[in-house]
């Protein structure tokens, strides 16, 4: 089951991920391999990504952002990411894209998460 952000009052909607394409769970799978370099949990279930979309074609196109704008790994982790999701069978092309529209909250985390830094 994916776990899409809520939207924020104002905040521009973010598109559905295609959960329901046979590449879905292990680009996810994929993503979960990528760590925050200062938070020591998945991105995935950090709730960074906001939508994983693939094309009939198995074009992936991601969306996501990070906790902070000022991230010093914000130039790297989109490639990161990339690179994460490349070697799986099938894909064709892998496009990450950040954006700060809604706003990272710590309300975005699995709950997993939150049990790994003691939230819960």
């Amino acid at each position: 089951m994916t776990q899409q952000p809520e939207p924020l009052e104002g905040a521009p909607l973010i598109a559905p991920s295609s959960t329901d394409h046979p590449l879905y769970d292990q680009i996810v799978e994929a993503c979960r391999s990528v760590y925050d370099p200062e938070i020591p949990v998945n991105i995935y279930d950090l709730g960074l990504i906001y939508t994983i979309d693939i094309t009939p074609q198995n074009e992936v196109s991601v969306i996501m952002t990070l906790t902070a704008p000022g991230c010093p790994v914000a130039g790297e982790m989109p490639g990161w990411v990339a690179e994460a999701i490349e070697p799986l069978a099938g894909v064709k092309q892998v496009d990450v894209d950040l954006t700060w529209e809604p706003p990272w909250g710590m309300d975005m985390m699995s709950d997993e998460a939150r049990l790994e830094l003691g939230f819960m």
